[in-house]
């Protein structure tokens, strides 16, 4: 079988060739490095504009967290100390005069009248605290009761 097409001598039985041509290689890493050597000094020069000016205001510091807490027995504690009676309205008072005006927040155990909360927003209304929130604590199981 003499010129059978498959790349081997009639009688003999050659290895496939076993080294990489790097011509190819060698080649695109040259014409990559030519590109990236004319390309180079176009992209260090910059285009000279005239910015406005602008004046900046400072951000304003973020307010405190005041935390008034209400126990089933109707016991009330600003940031966790116990208060007397009508020391709350005093409390409010002095922080809705603070700059800036501290959040307060309302944590009541879940046996607490309405009517214990209910003074209390009022009282924060009336002392003129503008940010009122309530803290709440998940449902760990998931369901809803």
């Amino acid at each position: 079988m003499i010129g059978s097409g498959n790349g081997f001598s009639a009688g003999k039985q050659q290895a496939p060739m076993a080294e990489i041509n790097t011509t190819p290689l060698v080649d695109v890493m040259l014409v990559l490095l030519v590109i990236f050597i004319i390309t180079a000094p176009l992209l260090t020069h910059a285009v000279k504009i005239d910015l406005p000016q602008a004046s900046s205001q400072p951000l304003p510091e973020k307010p405190d967290v005041v935390s008034i807490s209400i126990d089933q027995d109707g016991k009330t504690y600003w940031n966790d100390s116990p208060l007397v009676q009508g020391e709350l309205t005093v409390r409010l008072k002095q922080a809705a005069k603070q700059e800036p005006q501290p959040e307060l927040h309302i944590r009541a155990d879940k046996d607490t009248r309405y009517q214990a909360l209910a003074e209390i927003m009022a009282d924060a209304q009336n002392a003129g605290i503008k940010k009122l929130g309530f803290v709440s604590q998940p449902n760990a199981s998931g369901n809803s009761q």
